[in-house]
């Protein structure tokens, strides 16, 4: 149940008689709730706290968005002092959920490019959060030194030596050079089927707090390259035509097939590396274990890509040396 307070903000704002209940948490320290107003009408609450969470981007970007006519939540009412905020409700399934209920994935996933391409093609504007954060080199460095930090020493519990340790650097050297090479476009980060909503064939967008300028290949290797659901080649390479066709025209993204394929691939390879650096935080920080269970599948990923690169080869070495999966 809520806390007081919390019940207080709701009330003031809309009035007694709402039945309140717990949805979900997710990785951060954010806590969701469904209220359902008298007239059975629903919104979601969204509890972050502020001494852990900061919600002025997610107000922000959220604003940003949604001027642009990208579907985000539509922020009701906000409290950023206490970290209380009331949002449109996109209901309870998430595309990880409908392709769980047999939802056509092939429909989804083509919704979901067009809605990436909207929020690609917004216009750059400064006064936007995301807007003044660069995805730049030592972001970049910075998430695939998790693999190092959290993952290799924590979870494999290997140590590594100080000669290997260089090697892994030169090797994350080489990656971000290559993404860095890329347009930049506004990047959501985390656009994967755990934070795409389905709502009556429609696509609703969340999780975009930490939203920044980067590498415009990024949000669509978080999507065809998910920790969280596994696709074949044949069907991950159609969806990434379908992007690519329409990037050209929204975007002006038209290199050769065969660029536009390596730019995908070594984005995927940082993003997932950072996601198995995380997910190694989240258990030995935050006692959230179950994301473990998501690794083998990541790195899956990188093990399926790292053999067409030659510059790439000594990475797999590497991981083949501590152990990884």
């Amino acid at each position: 149940m809520v806390s007081q307070t919390a019940h207080q903000f709701i009330t003031e704002r809309l009035g007694p008689g709402c039945h309140i209940r717990k949805i979900s948490g997710d990785a951060s320290f954010r806590t969701y709730y469904r209220v359902v107003l008298p007239d059975q009408t629903t919104m979601v609450f969204m509890d972050a706290p502020p001494d852990k969470e900061n919600s002025r981007p997610f107000i922000d970007i959220a604003h940003f968005l949604e001027r642009f006519g990208v579907a985000v939540p539509h922020i009701f009412h906000a409290d950023v002092d206490q970290g209380f905020l009331l949002l449109q409700d996109f209901g309870d399934v998430t595309f990880l959920e409908a392709l769980k209920q047999g939802e056509d994935a092939e429909k989804l996933y083509t919704r979901a490019v067009d809605d990436l391409l909207q929020l690609q093609s917004t216009p750059n504007d400064a006064s936007c959060v995301a807007h003044q954060r660069p995805y730049d080199r030592d972001l970049l460095t910075r998430e695939l030194n998790l693999l190092l930090d959290w993952y290799i020493p924590g979870i494999l519990q290997k140590t590594i030596a100080d000669t290997d340790r260089a090697e892994f650097h030169h090797c994350f050297e080489i990656i971000v050079d290559q993404v860095l090479r890329q347009p930049v476009v506004l990047v959501h980060r985390d656009y994967h089927s755990r934070n795409l909503m389905w709502l009556n064939g429609q696509v609703g967008i969340i999780d975009f707090q930490d939203a920044v300028m980067g590498p415009l290949t990024y949000d669509l290797a978080s999507l065809l390259r998910d920790c969280y659901v596994a696709w074949d080649a044949p069907f991950r390479h159609k969806i990434a035509g379908l992007w690519f066709e329409k990037a050209r025209t929204l975007l002006g993204y038209a290199p050769d097939p065969a660029t536009f394929e390596r730019d995908f691939d070594w984005m995927a390879v940082q993003r997932n590396l950072k996601a198995i650096g995380i997910f190694g935080r989240l258990s030995l920080r935050d006692g959230k274990h179950g994301y473990l269970n998501d690794i083998p599948r990541t790195m899956g990923y990188v093990r399926e890509t790292l053999p067409k690169y030659p510059e790439l080869h000594p990475l797999l070495t590497l991981l083949n040396r501590y152990g990884a999966p």
